[in-house]
């Protein structure tokens, strides 16, 4: 009886306790191309609910031939972007993709997609799927 008891009050306290998902996108803006271009931008915030650092490798669309991770870095009044290997998300904090800074470059989009699905991958392990529509340049 007193073993039942305890496996009771553990499956009690495993299931009252909330569970977060261990990475978080919020405040999702995915940039419509203009008109005859092939480039799209992507921002977001990103949450890490987990106890450790997670890295995001590499993130992909079924609506895009490719989709990068880019920093906008300023040197002597240039803006100029280059791609980032990945994206180190750490432990309970949260990471920015804006405008301006880290941000995603998504390329050559594959029909006329309303929304867009994008995957964010850590190695070869799925780690989040965000859907969205696409927003003007304006907003």
């Amino acid at each position: 009886m007193r073993r039942f008891l305890i496996y009771a009050v553990l499956l009690l306290t495993a299931c009252g306790a909330e569970s977060k998902p261990p990475l978080v996108a919020s405040e999702v803006v995915i940039t419509a191309p203009m008109p005859g271009m092939t480039m799209s931008a992507a921002y977001m915030s990103l949450t890490n609910n987990s106890d450790h650092t997670i890295s995001v490798s590499r993130v992909a669309s079924p609506q895009f031939k490719s989709v990068a991770l880019h920093e906008t870095q300023t040197d002597n009044g240039v803006a100029r972007m280059r791609a980032l290997p990945r994206l180190d998300i750490p432990a309970g904090e949260t990471v920015t993709l804006q405008r301006g800074g880290k941000h995603l470059m998504l390329r050559k989009p594959s029909g006329d997609a309303g929304n867009v699905s994008l995957e964010f991958f850590d190695g070869d392990m799925l780690l989040l799927t965000v859907d969205a529509a696409y927003k003007s340049r304006d907003n």
